[in-house]
């Protein structure tokens, strides 16, 4: 049986822990598992209460408070515009990046927790020695040369007394969920986009038919003018107006087909393909479309749900109040785990039998005593980051409503403007063809047809254009709202993916 001596010497040899050390790690251990819970710096109880008003002051009686906002534009009954807006959602380059970001705020959230956990490392190494020392004699009485084989682990934890890690993983979430209303936010934009540009290139295309077909009426004016002053019974002034008129119609046709080529180019673009990708689709003109109203508005707070960047401004919020314990968790003290084990022998085999083995284990604190206030600045610096999220999230919220209620008046008043443009046109039809009958009878001069055609010219595509309008406020109103894309969205698929990542030799650069 070993001796008092003996066990004290077995208990303190390099192969075991002392029974001291044991007890400092178990009381090490106790402490962080009774601290596991703590936190510092603010928690974040969920949006901020702000006044809403409890409706829309500009909404029609009739307009309907609930339903659903989704796919908002199959109300335009357009199957091409349609099928654009489902190619756009797959191949739109913003679309593309927002599932990026995404991607890159899901992998910082992973990176994050792994703070939680201990790191280990291993190490290898074989070196050739040779110890030399020289006698009274002056010859070399070293050792002989020899090989030396190493192997080691080294680990360590530092433990989230204070909860810095927990709220730097709060906040990436935070920043996660974030990313998520982005991507949900940027399909919005681009589904407005593309109905916008489309329903803008449909009234193009409906006013260059107009004034083809008004220049050719106005050619029928000049020929008959002509003829009647080859009889002597209009003047020259007559038929150079006559002329001058036709001619100014058909001076707005390359103007307008101008246009109508930027916006077909755009919608290729927001497809994600060359600006004439879509020409041949857009060839065969279509009516501008009607949509069917009244769309669902709902109440004001609604906005802080439908709304994307409503919702990813208040995420903002609260990734900035989560910062706030990150950096104010670093004032406190901080305590690590380390340890590592290490072996070593003159044969690569006997690492594992006949090697010597050396290890050390134990906690180390570090306490904050002086940086010249570094660490407090930062929590300051932090403070008034939330801030400014805060007044983010509440300037984009009464930019929300605004943008509700100015769609709101400005689609029923532009419908009332239709309604009157509408009969407006109607009567002019009426004007221009009762004075051209009179003067191809010679019962009116010519400067009533005159006018008449031009009126009549004006008023229809004048209402042209305010059915335009009211297609696009329907368009900025449905995303006012927050209506959108509600099929699920894949963001995991990698835009780009590498092969060969794996050791390779590298290639020349180009």
């Amino acid at each position: 049986m070993p001796s008092r001596k003996e066990r004290h010497q077995l208990s303190a040899c390099p192969g075991r822990p002392t029974l001291s050390l044991t007890k400092r790690l178990c009381s090490v251990l106790i402490a962080s598992s009774l601290l596991a819970g703590c936190a510092v710096g603010p928690d974040y109880m969920g949006p901020p209460r702000l006044t809403l008003p409890t409706q829309w002051a500009n909404a029609p009686q009739r307009t309907k408070t609930t339903g659903e906002l989704g796919r908002w534009w199959l109300r335009l009954r357009d199957s091409l515009l349609t099928r654009l807006i489902d190619e756009a959602v797959e191949a739109n380059p913003s679309v593309a990046k927002a599932k990026a970001s995404v991607r890159e705020a899901r992998a910082t959230v992973a990176q994050t927790a792994s703070g939680l956990f201990p790191s280990v490392t291993g190490s290898g190494s074989v070196t050739d020695n040779k110890t030399s020392s020289v006698g009274t004699t002056g010859v070399d009485i070293g050792t002989s040369p020899y090989s030396l084989y190493q192997a080691g682990f080294d680990a360590s934890w530092e433990l989230d007394l204070f909860g810095g890690t927990q709220r730097s993983i709060e906040a990436a979430i935070r920043s996660e969920q974030s990313a998520e209303d982005d991507l949900r936010y940027s399909l919005v934009t681009l589904l407005g986009d593309v109905a916008a540009y489309y329903v803008d290139a449909r009234g193009y295309q409906a006013r260059i038919a107009l004034a083809k077909r008004t220049a050719a009426s106005q050619r029928d004016t000049e020929r008959l003018t002509r003829t009647k002053y080859e009889a002597g019974s209009a003047t020259a002034v007559d038929l150079a107006k006559a002329s001058a008129q036709a001619a100014s119609t058909e001076a707005n046709i390359p103007s307008y087909e101008a246009a109508l080529a930027a916006d077909v180019h755009r919608l290729g673009i927001l497809l994600g393909r060359p600006p004439n990708a879509i020409s041949g689709l857009m060839a065969q003109s279509s009516p501008v479309p009607a949509p069917r109203m009244p769309l669902p508005t709902g109440i004001p707070p609604n906005l802080l749900t439908n709304r994307s960047d409503v919702a990813s401004a208040e995420r903002k919020l609260a990734q900035a109040t989560a910062k706030i314990g990150a950096a104010e968790a670093d004032r406190y003290p901080s305590i690590s785990l380390t340890g590592s084990v290490g072996t070593s022998a003159i044969r690569a085999g006997d690492l594992a039998k006949y090697s010597s083995v050396s290890w050390s284990v134990g906690p180390s604190i570090t306490v904050p005593v002086f940086d010249a206030g570094k660490r407090y600045a930062t929590v300051r610096i932090a403070e008034a980051q939330r801030d400014q999220a805060f007044a983010t999230f509440h300037s984009t919220l009464l930019s929300a409503l605004e943008e509700v209620e100015n769609a709101l008046v400005s689609l029923s008043r532009e419908k009332a403007r239709a309604g009157k443009l509408a009969e407006a046109a109607k009567n002019y039809r009426e004007a221009a063809r009762l004075s051209r009958s009179l003067f191809e009878s010679g019962s009116s001069n010519f400067l009533d047809v005159l006018d008449a055609e031009r009126s009549l010219y004006s008023a229809e595509d004048s209402l042209i254009q305010s059915k335009v309008a009211i297609a696009k406020y329907y368009v900025t109103l449905a995303k006012a709202l927050g209506g959108g894309w509600v099929d699920p969205v894949d963001s995991s698929t990698p835009l780009i993916v590498d092969a060969n990542t794996g050791p390779h030799a590298r290639k020349a650069l180009r």
